[in-house]
């Protein structure tokens, strides 16, 4: 019998994962260097991290729209420094297929806080939670019953059914009360009540969540609790040329899916198309981790990042070492 412990899966953006114990890292001062959690591969960086326990179930959701589910205790255990195992060697992914999004369901919670450890709260289902909401990089949007996912094939089953070359990106529990925010690659935001979608079939194709013009893309997707207080959470984007911003929630009303949203930040050639929006606390003590395309890393604390204007461009928060770099992806630490 496997006794149910806390538990840190970390994945990496050239699909490998492992599994390590909370007590690997030990609670820092801010500013300090931190510790080296995978030996990647060159150009390989971590790109989720994730609190649970071992007796947890794990949905792991994919670019062509699959959902695969396995125990995270069927994850090896591994020192902090190896580079871990190919995801391949537990999901039966395609050519070309990559996990987009995993959410832990069931176990009990870890009795660290995601502050205290170095996880993503959004990874977390808990018992209020009733639906998933998934979001495609092409703006459709899909709301489906988590009973969909009590049973899940070895080989994976479908979640949503794509068309036009789209890809799922970002797979998050609600508890039909919700609000949904997304962040598009021009600078477009839309902010809705959940309860506008209905929850519908597994095989199912979804609806339109954002009105998107020309070549634009989905960059960002985010929960906004039922409950929430003014000033309590704040839309975070980060652009490629290293800009970025918080912004209050109140600046974005609430809208009809569907539509083309509101200007969530003024793009420019200096700027740069936006790469990553999502939602946070203000008062976080999480901490931000920037990649760049030629693997450049900076951590910066949450509350660090300047409150602005929606319409604003925001202010730099990294600076880049070799001429032609750009930001690749934002973790939440």
């Amino acid at each position: 019998l496997i006794a149910n412990e806390d538990a840190i899966l970390m994945i990496t953006k050239g699909n490998y994962i492992k599994r390590i114990s909370p007590d690997t890292f030990k609670k820092q001062n801010r500013g300090g260097k931190g510790v080296i959690g995978l030996a990647t591969k060159e150009e390989d960086v971590v790109e989720r991290l994730i609190s649970t326990t071992t007796h947890a179930d794990l949905l792991f959701f994919t670019s062509k729209g699959r959902v695969f589910k396995t125990k995270a205790y069927d994850i090896p255990e591994s020192s902090r420094t190896s580079r871990g195992q190919a995801l391949v060697n537990f999901l039966q992914l395609a050519p070309n297929e990559g996990v987009t999004s995993v959410l832990a369901l069931g176990g009990a919670k870890p009795k660290a806080t995601a502050e205290e450890t170095v996880a993503e709260e959004e990874t977390m289902v808990g018992d209020e939670h009733k639906f998933i909401i998934m979001v495609t990089k092409k703006g459709t949007m899909k709301k489906v019953d988590l009973k969909n996912f009590d049973t899940v094939r070895r080989t994976g089953i479908i979640a949503i059914k794509l068309k036009d070359e789209d890809e799922l990106l970002w797979a998050r529990a609600s508890t039909g009360k919700d609000q949904v925010v997304l962040v598009s690659e021009n600078g477009q935001s839309v902010r809705f009540e959940e309860k506008g979608i209905r929850a519908m079939g597994r095989t199912a194709g979804g609806v339109r969540a954002m009105k998107l013009k020309g070549e634009d893309t989905i960059v960002g997707m985010d929960i906004i609790p039922a409950k929430f207080k003014k000033g309590e959470y704040q839309l975070f984007v980060i652009m490629k040329n290293g800009y970025g911003k918080r912004t209050n929630l109140e600046e974005y009303r609430v809208q009809t899916r569907g539509g083309s949203g509101t200007k969530t930040a003024s793009v420019s050639t200096k700027t740069g198309t936006i790469v990553s929006g999502r939602v946070v606390k203000s008062d976080s003590e999480n901490d931000l981790i920037i990649i760049s395309v030629k693997g450049q890393v900076i951590r910066l604390g949450v509350k660090a990042i300047s409150k602005l204007g929606r319409a604003t461009q925001g202010v730099r928060l990294m600076r880049f070492k070799e001429s032609g770099d750009t930001v690749a992806s934002v973790t939440i630490v």
